[in-house]
């Protein structure tokens, strides 16, 4: 597919100038047919690698989605952004679905969504050639190794043998290797391209405390973050009722959710938060996974998770927008015997109790807690993250080079065939009965270490899984292995610096700055809310967090401006422009400010570069190739350059015919200030920044 076709998709259905990591390389691959397994974490742009190829293929996509809440937020925000989209599910009534098999056999969606348990709905329409393409969601639902096993998922290993040439696309935001190769398997696409974007949420903070007097410590978590939007998490729903009333008793807007509430009453309080209607929710794990809000400043755990992929995945919920987030984990003794009977006669008891295992020794660590959780999905940090409570407060670090070296290679000679207690046995000479049976005896390093007492043996071999030389193979038997960075250590003498296991670390509270009600920022949010309120549809839906801060930043006062701006599409320009600019703008009067000369630094060069294009004599389809941007986006480039009063002729990019088209127009309409009045009389014939460039023209003469 064409890249300059890609950017302007992007450009006018979602606002985007360019390409997250991984995006263009994935939906590249799904117009080459191929099968695709995609690992990327919560708020990494997962949902576009598939709803872009949906817009510009043939057929229908089948989107197979584990919830309701989850299929109408997306669907909602496809709607919003001009894509014709739908979902089927059991809760419609017969007439709401029949409308929608109408709409599928007219052709007339691009996107069509179902949950797994309801595939016979749609059955009639699937067809091999008839489906473009097939994304399932939420796809470590499939494998008993991942942490939210649905039985409902196993029936999808069909889909592939029914449509074999209709390319699978299966995405998730958290899976260790164990659950990736188990997707693959189930899903019957063994040679699917895995992708596997980084799961480096650095604007997340990470902090753990012990679990005592937990509210006192929420409650001075909160005194300075009363306007802001945040999820804590608890393992029980009376805990939810208990904390949200507390909190309330408090003055803050909270609300308990959980499975037990009456669903009516569950999507008002849902719908009360996505709108900022309450600022908190004190929930079980049953809220989030349908939620698209990129607003959330705070996560916290009550109650420690009881896997590091369902606490990354309910972190990830913090911060979508790209903006500085917190979250905040409380562990306790009993919250591990709490999780462990929960784990008891599960089908898969020993993979949920290694996993919760490796949650305390996250909850218990003395390093860069940002090393762990990349280093748990594959993912290995040089250097510490400096956003954590051990790097804001480090221990005291010895030089373990050689203990490190010991448990290697005593786990390099086991040939990684053994679990950490039994390292552990031979590292200190036991003589225990895996020991004789196996004859470890024999073993170079047998009782190499036996100056060190087990427990401390435990905490810096935990030390070296943190550091990611070692990792746990859930799947065989949760056996230690050595990874690829073990090797510099063993072979090419690299240092390893342990934590003192007997030092005890205080941890430090970071200090959160009061935001000004009076900001920029918040008439924005304000205006947000109050065309929520009109359209009767979520705040973020319009913009999200992080494109209001780019407006504050940049203070866009013309079309030309606006569009430039990360999240503002060409529909969301036509509905939405006019209001955000004129508050803008009144903002600007009412503070007497001048708009910056320097408004655009970091985007400065690039107008230059537009610039020089344009003096080379380049097409815009030349230009935007050359930039690695839209064609929406040189258009914007060309009329600001004119602003500034560049010498850049426009009539050269208007045929005459549409100029006159767009003259007569302007006498005729109603409302000849309406861009997209214009486009709607010449019924999409003249692509609309022709429209804007024509009008340009037309007010100069």
């Amino acid at each position: 597919m064409n890249e300059v076709k890609l950017l302007d998709t992007l450009k006018e259905y979602f606002g985007y100038e360019k390409f997250r990591p991984l995006q263009k390389k994935i939906i590249q691959s799904v117009f080459d047919g191929k099968d695709n397994l995609v690992i990327m974490p919560t708020g990494g742009g997962k949902s576009i690698c598939y709803q872009l190829p949906a817009i510009l293929l043939p057929e229908i996509t089948l989107v197979i989605s584990p919830l309701i809440a989850l299929m109408k937020d997306q669907v909602d925000g496809l709607n919003a952004n001009g894509v014709p989209a739908a979902y089927l599910n059991s809760s419609q009534t017969e007439d709401q679905r029949e409308a929608i098999f109408k709409q599928i056999e007219n052709k007339e969606l691009k996107l069509i969504y179902v949950a797994p348990e309801s595939l016979q709905i749609v059955d009639r329409f699937l067809v091999d050639g008839k489906v473009s393409l097939i994304a399932i969601d939420e796809a470590h639902c499939i494998s008993s190794w991942g942490h939210d096993f649905r039985p409902a998922y196993t029936q999808l290993g069909y889909l592939k043998n029914r449509f074999p040439s209709t390319p699978i696309l299966a995405l998730t935001a958290t899976a260790d290797k164990a659950t990736r190769n188990d997707i693959c398997r189930q899903l019957n696409i063994p040679a699917a391209k895995k992708h596997i974007a980084s799961f480096d949420r650095k604007n997340l903070s990470l902090e753990v405390k012990p679990g005592i007097k937990r509210f006192e410590q929420i409650a001075k978590f909160l005194k300075n973050r009363t306007s802001e939007s945040g999820i804590v998490y608890c393992l029980s729903r009376k805990t939810t009722e208990e904390l949200a009333a507390k909190l309330k008793a408090k003055g803050f807007k909270a609300e308990a959710y959980h499975a037990g509430i009456d669903h009516d009453q569950r999507s008002q309080i849902q719908d009360d938060f996505i709108n900022d209607e309450k600022q908190i929710i004190c929930a079980t794990i049953a809220f989030g996974m349908g939620i698209d809000k990129s607003n959330i400043r705070w996560v916290i755990h009550y109650n420690m998770p009881k896997n590091l992929e369902g606490y990354y995945q309910e972190i990830g919920r913090a911060g979508r927008d790209g903006l500085e987030s917190e979250t905040l984990l409380f562990h306790s003794y009993a919250d591990v015997i709490q999780l462990q009977k929960f784990a008891s006669n599960a089908k898969n008891e020993e993979v949920q109790l290694a996993k919760l295992d490796r949650m305390k020794q996250y909850s218990e660590a003395l390093s860069c807690r940002r090393k762990i959780l990349l280093g748990y999905f594959g993912e290995y940090l040089q250097e510490d993250c400096g956003n954590c409570d051990i790097c804001r407060n480090p221990p005291e670090f010895f030089d373990g080079t050689i203990i490190a070296q010991k448990a290697l290679s005593c786990i390099y000679r086991l040939k990684a065939s053994e679990p950490i207690s039994v390292v552990i046995d031979i590292l200190r000479g036991s003589q225990n009965e895996v020991v004789r049976k196996n004859n470890y005896q024999e073993l170079s390093t047998y009782g190499i270490g036996k100056d060190i007492s087990w427990q401390n043996w435990q905490q810096y071999i935990i030390q070296l899984i943190n550091l990611g030389l070692l990792e746990i193979a859930f799947d065989k038997n949760n056996h230690l292995q050595l990874t690829e960075n073990a090797k510099s250590v063993l072979f090419s003498k690299e240092k390893v610096f342990l934590a003192d296991v007997k030092q005890q670390v205080e941890k430090a509270e970071k200090d959160k700055k009061e935001s000004s009600s009076n900001s920029l920022f918040e008439k924005l949010r304000q205006l947000r809310l109050s065309i929520a309120k009109e359209e009767d549809i979520p705040a973020y839906l319009i913009f999200n967090d992080a494109a209001l801060k780019d407006m504050e930043k940049q203070r866009p006062m013309s079309d030309a401006e606006f569009l430039l701006i990360d999240g503002v599409g060409r529909k969301k320009m036509e509905d939405y422009g006019y209001r955000f600019i004129k508050e803008i703008i009144a903002f600007s009067k009412d503070k007497r400010e001048k708009k910056p000369k320097t408004k655009r630094s970091k985007k400065s060069n690039t107008f230059k570069e537009t610039l020089e294009l344009y003096e080379r004599g380049l097409s815009i389809e030349e230009m935007a190739k050359e930039k690695g941007v839209s064609t929406n986006t040189i258009y914007a480039h060309l009329i600001k350059l004119y602003d500034e009063e560049e010498e850049i002729n426009l009539h050269q990019f208007v045929p005459k015919s549409d100029l006159k088209a767009i003259k007569k127009a302007k006498s005729d309409l109603n409302d000849p200030n309406s861009l997209k009045a214009y486009f709607e009389h010449f019924e999409g014939a003249i692509p609309y920044e022709t429209i804007k460039l024509g009008l340009k023209i037309i007010a100069d003469k």
